[in-house]
């Protein structure tokens, strides 16, 4: 094998821990390895916190190593209590069973999914008929409650009140990686470091069990310099699904990441040399610009081909550049009735600009909203006829963010 995938890993950014950091570097420098990532089917598309998951699965595969995608139709019926301060609320297994089909068919948009190449399992398979006497004594003899209860995701959840059925929640996770080593030899799970206490969980399940070596290790979270979790926009989450984020928007979200951001979303979220990385990272002022640009038509081409890449580019800058419209960026509809009872403020709320009225004001007295090209400083501005070019304006908050709004 050429450069060994865990230097790269780590030089990308991606590992926060690792259970047992030499031996398994040594391990994937001279075995073809099979890994694992779990993936809870809450939603109908994975979001921007799994395609980081899914690159560190394409960095795996490029460098010989087989994935396995495991789809969490068992454990999405009991939700996992990590980093929530309330219960997750139930799924149908009818709901769960059409997300989980819609993550295999987005997971297999990015990796080779040809035989031996990577492998899909299903937790719903081993978790839902278990035989709860047979898999206490299997299973949950290995785990001490006094351990788990020490783990962060259940410290945070002790206060509020953890149920019993979430708590079986890490060993159920350990013990999917007991059945997957079992069933293909996979020796290694990875996930996101909220994930770490989960996965040691497995790790010395197998161990213990199994007298085998088994290796655990997490990523970096993506998170704003504030901490919170990166990937949330005005309408929710950054989805992957084109239908539910558009490619204009999902671009626009890159472009427009904090300064300090940059270089480690382009570590781990491209394919593009460390060297250019680093270079694009140490632009500063006016020039991060070019480097946001690059990072958000690199992440889109990826996630939606280079078609949509290109489109994307290209619309945002027709828009930035005071052409104001473009067939590509991101549209609100207005009948013509709200139209006419509407003010700015109005349309900056209803277009999720603004998140109150009270905002809305607050942004048009800092002076950052144009309709098409005319600064707005009256709060009391009304919406007109003469407002619309070809029945429609463009609404805009700042240098970065514009909708165009159609009349109906």
């Amino acid at each position: 094998m050429a450069d060994n995938v865990y230097d790269i890993l780590e030089e990308r950014g991606f590992i926060a821990q690792c259970t047992h950091p030499e031996e398994l570097r040594e391990l994937l420098g001279k075995e073809k390895v099979k890994f694992y990532i779990g993936f809870d089917a809450t939603a109908d598309s994975l979001t921007a916190g799994h395609f980081l998951t899914i690159m560190a699965m394409m960095h795996m595969q490029k460098a010989g190593h087989v994935p396995v995608a495991l789809m969490g139709g068992g454990t999405t019926m009991v939700g996992d209590p990590t980093g929530k301060s309330d219960m997750r609320k139930m799924m149908t297994k009818e709901t769960i069973d059409h997300n989980v089909e819609c993550f295999r068919t987005q997971i297999g948009r990015f990796l080779d999914t040809s035989e031996g190449k990577m492998i899909f399992e299903n937790n719903a398979d081993w978790l839902l008929n278990l035989n709860y006497v047979e898999f206490l004594r299997e299973v949950g003899v290995h785990f001490s409650v006094n351990r788990m209860l020490s783990a962060e995701c259940y410290k945070q959840r002790m206060e509020r009140g953890l149920t019993f059925f979430e708590f079986n929640y890490m060993i159920m996770q350990s013990y999917d990686f007991l059945k997957l080593n079992q069933m293909h030899g996979v020796c290694l799970e990875m996930g996101g470091d909220d994930q770490w206490s989960n996965i040691i969980g497995g790790v010395e399940l197998i161990r213990r069990k199994e007298q085998k070596p088994a290796y655990g290790l997490t990523f970096t979270l993506l998170t704003t310099s504030e901490g919170i979790k990166m990937g949330k926009t005005v309408k929710g989450a950054l989805w992957l699904d084109p239908t539910k984020t558009t490619p204009y928007e999902f671009y626009q979200y890159w472009r427009n990441i904090e300064d300090v951001k940059v270089e480690e979303c382009l570590g781990l979220l491209t394919f593009l040399p460390m060297d250019e990385v680093r270079r694009l990272g140490a632009l500063e002022g006016a020039e991060i610009n070019k480097a946001k640009e690059i990072l958000a038509f690199e992440i889109t081409k990826i996630v939606h081909g280079e078609e949509e890449a290109i489109k994307a580019q290209n619309a945002a800058r027709e828009v930035f550049s005071g052409s104001g419209m473009s067939a590509d960026m991101p549209t609100y509809e207005y009948t013509k009735e709200a139209f006419a009872a509407a003010d700015v403020i109005q349309a900056l709320v209803d277009t999720g600009l603004a998140g109150t009225r009270s905002d809305g004001r607050r942004l048009i007295e800092g002076g950052g909203v144009l309709v098409n090209d005319e600064k707005i400083t009256d709060v009391k501005r009304t919406l007109s006829d003469n407002d619309l070019v070809d029945g429609a304006f463009i609404l805009k908050k700042g240098k970065k963010k514009s909708i165009k709004v159609i009349v109906k």
